[in-house]
């Protein structure tokens, strides 16, 4: 029973739960917020896999950007929640090499074309994907960087608080 269990534990893991959480029946902020500790505590452990970095970077950005602007979570954000995620995602794109300006939108197509490219070993397409303004250091500097992840502690200080907002509000909508 344990051994039929494996491959769906493998890809679990290597799921982007902004994208597929619960199979893709699930609300991808949520599951986003409920898997960055996991991905972000300590970021260093994505050292020599910049596939993985890249979908961890994704999940900040996609939880920092639905907590300011989705209507389903801005309006009942947190001030620390909002501050927590937006230092996190500032010191994430810091160490990555992207652009302090460029939108979350084309940042999160932009990483997950260059996971996707090299989870298929195809390193020129992960390069084209991480070209352009959005990545002034260049593709090469940006794959290298995230292979090569430090700790990160606003990073870590932003997945905290992005589970434990999306705790809070789940909590708040059970009680009313």
């Amino acid at each position: 029973m344990r051994l039929a269990l494996l491959p769906l534990l493998l890809l679990a893991a290597c799921a982007d739960p902004a994208a597929q959480h619960l199979g893709g029946f699930g609300d991808p902020v949520r599951g986003a917020a409920l898997s960055a500790p996991w991905w972000l505590a300590d970021t260093s452990r994505l050292a020599g896999n910049p596939a993985q970095a890249a979908r961890a970077a994704v999940q900040l950005e996609v939880v920092a950007d639905a907590l300011r602007t989705d209507p389903r979570y801005r309006h009942e954000a947190s001030g620390p929640a909002l501050q927590a995620t937006g230092q996190g995602v500032a010191e994430l794109r810091q160490a990555i090499g992207i652009s302090p300006a460029a939108p979350p939108a084309s940042v999160i197509a932009a990483l997950r074309d260059a996971a996707l490219a090299l989870d298929q070993g195809r390193p020129a397409r992960a390069e084209a994907a991480l070209t352009g303004a959005d990545f002034p250091l260049g593709p090469q500097a940006t794959l290298a960087r995230l292979a090569t992840l430090p700790r990160l502690p606003r990073v870590a200080e932003a997945a905290a608080a992005a589970y434990a907002e999306i705790r809070r509000l789940d909590g708040t909508a059970r009680s009313s």
